[in-house]
């Protein structure tokens, strides 16, 4: 191989003396061409080109005794046969080199090197470089190794063999003078390395490895495996078991976090809490089941006799034979019968029978609430019993009509009621709406819903923050009147109203119902001199738009009162007084 040196005619690696200046002849070109060594295996594959050699006197090279070869010298390259030189046609045949006479002995000008280590080695055609050499990785433990064939050791699996192809040469092929040293003996696990020698077998070989323990290992590697296995299943459930116990019982140390102690319950008498703990216990939940139809509602107690207050439409539902069943906040229950009801003013009395230790809820002043009071309404609204809302008075004296579901305004009411935010719904129907002493100011009966508009409670629509409350006022004076006479009576004016005008105030009627004047003879109306297409404008000095103003204002007094009217009568202003008359409800 090269190395890296000038490419061309190489150097040799020894130097031979000789006796005097001589030229070389043809002769010795011949010997010089077996002398040149070889540079690789590819200049065997090559032809050998014949090289220029000026004509020179004959030389016989100084014979040399040839080492011995041992047998694991074997594998060492053979001589190459010397080129084809152009013989010179003035010169004699050569003689072979093995019969030239002996040339006198030299003394050499070194000490000879037993190693024949260039350039002081032994003389030869050639001497070869030492072999470069290359780690190879040591196959694993048991794996074998196959043989490197003879004829390509030393290239490192390269397929090209060590030894220098034969070179046919169209002359005579004098014997070498000298047979140049074998090579070193090739390690099994360092090879010579070719940059040209091409991959020639690997040093291991596919399928599984044969050890020398006859599969002890893998037995020994599949015991450590299962032992392995076996000590995580153990670990994790161990591991699994301290889990599942830090999670029940909440970790290894016990956790107190901090609290507030326990203090005796107690609220201020007008908070929402306080109002609601005197309230509760007087407040309960109706139950109403007839032949068609049942309900839910809410009433509270009156005395201790077991009358309880509750709206008409609430207990309307049972009919002349249906159950009533009264339920306490304390969960004791009862049944109830009705003692009386009216649709006008939309109240009813019950009374439950067989129990004892009542608590009435004492009964407030609806004159005496202002518009921002707040309040507090108890109920069960969807059947949730002793739920409690809170509030404030939005407005007062809210014309409202409720009910009209029979078409023939006999279950119309109309309510004066008070107005509040404190969320109403179905359910609350007949719970008591109370002041920040726990009095009832009201008793809750209807709500505004956002699509149908004013409509009794009984209707399945949500609170949107408008619920009416009948004054407790008259709330009172009609339930007193149901108890101890089962009616309650409505005040009136003897008039019959014009309910289709469209105008601004109220406008009598031309004729009654039935045929009948709208102006009753001798009635209030009557009496004060009120006539057929009056238009009443005001009662007790407050504006009236329409004839359900006008009879809400009316019921909200008792029979007996008087009321100061301003009316319009041909386009013209009147004033006049009138004192209202009785009739019996429904």
């Amino acid at each position: 191989m090269d190395d890296g040196k000038p490419t061309g005619p190489k150097a040799k690696w020894w130097s031979r003396p000789t006796q005097g200046h001589t030229t070389t002849s043809a002769p010795e070109s011949a010997s010089a061409a077996a002398d040149a060594p070889v540079e690789d295996a590819r200049a065997a594959d090559t032809p050998a080109r014949p090289e220029p050699v000026a004509p020179a006197q004959p030389m016989a090279p100084e014979p040399m005794a040839p080492e011995p070869v041992t047998p694991a010298q074997s594998t060492a390259p053979e001589p190459i046969a010397p080129e084809p030189v152009a013989q010179a046609p003035e010169a004699p045949a050569p003689a072979p080199v093995h019969a030239a006479a002996p040339a006198p002995a030299v003394t050499p000008l070194h000490e000879p090197d037993e190693y024949s280590t260039p350039p002081y080695g032994g003389p030869g055609p050639w001497a070869p470089a030492p072999p470069v050499q290359r780690p190879v990785p040591t196959p694993a433990h048991g794996t074998p190794v196959p043989p490197v064939p003879a004829p390509y050791a030393g290239t490192n699996g390269a397929e090209t063999p060590t030894g220098p192809a034969p070179v046919t040469t169209p002359g005579p092929v004098p014997a070498p003078a000298f047979t140049p040293p074998p090579p070193p003996p090739q390690s099994t696990h360092w090879l010579q390395y070719d940059p040209w020698g091409g991959y020639r077998q690997p040093l291991t070989q596919p399928g599984q490895p044969l050890g020398s323990d006859g599969g002890r290992g893998k037995n020994r590697r599949g015991s450590l495996l299962v032992g392995a296995l076996l000590l995580a299943l153990v670990a994790g459930g161990i591991g699994g078991g301290i889990g599942a116990y830090i999670e029940r019982n909440g970790g290894l140390t016990t956790v107190e976090l901090p609290q507030a102690a326990k203090n005796s319950g107690g609220r201020a008498p007008d908070s929402v809490a306080g109002i609601a703990a005197s309230a509760l216990p007087s407040v309960v939940t109706l139950r109403v089941s007839g032949t068609t139809e049942s309900g839910t509602g809410t009433g509270f107690v009156l005395d201790n006799e077991g009358h309880i207050l509750t709206n008409n439409h609430v207990v309307a539902p049972a009919g002349p034979s249906g159950d009533i069943t009264v339920t306490f906040s304390g969960g004791e229950t009862a049944s109830a019968e009705i003692v009386g009801k009216d649709s006008g003013y939309d109240l009813a009395v019950v009374k439950v029978k067989g129990v004892s230790g009542l608590k009435p809820l004492p009964l407030g002043n609806s004159d005496n609430v202002q518009v921002g009071d707040p309040v507090v309404a108890i109920g069960a609204p969807f059947d949730l019993s002793n739920t409690v809302t809170s509030g404030i008075i939005s407005a007062k004296d809210r014309p409202i009509t409720a009910g009209g579901e029979k078409g023939d305004g006999s279950d119309i009411s109309y309510v004066d009621a008070l107005q509040t935010d404190a969320p109403i719904n179905p359910g609350n129907s007949g719970g008591p709406l109370v002041d920040t002493d726990a009095h009832v100011i009201g008793i809750n009966s209807a709500i505004r819903a956002a699509d149908s508009g004013s409509t009794a409670e009984g209707g399945q629509a949500g609170s949107i923050g408008l619920g009416f409350a009948i004054p407790i006022n008259q709330g009172k004076r009609v339930a007193e009147e149901l108890i101890n006479t089962g009616k309650a009576t409505h005040p009136v004016i003897g008039v019959t109203l014009d309910m289709k005008y469209t105008g601004d105030g109220a406008r009598v009627g031309a004729k009654g119902a039935e045929g009948k004047p709208s102006v009753t003879p001798g009635g209030p109306g009557a009496k004060a001199g009120i006539k057929p297409g009056d238009i009443i404008t005001e009662v007790d000095g407050q504006r009236v738009h329409s004839g359900e103003e006008l009879i809400v204002k009316i019921r909200a007094h008792r029979p007996g009162d008087r009321l100061d009217l301003g009316l319009t009568r041909s386009g013209k202003d009147l004033s006049m007084t009138l004192t209202l008359g009785s009739a019996t409800g429904t």
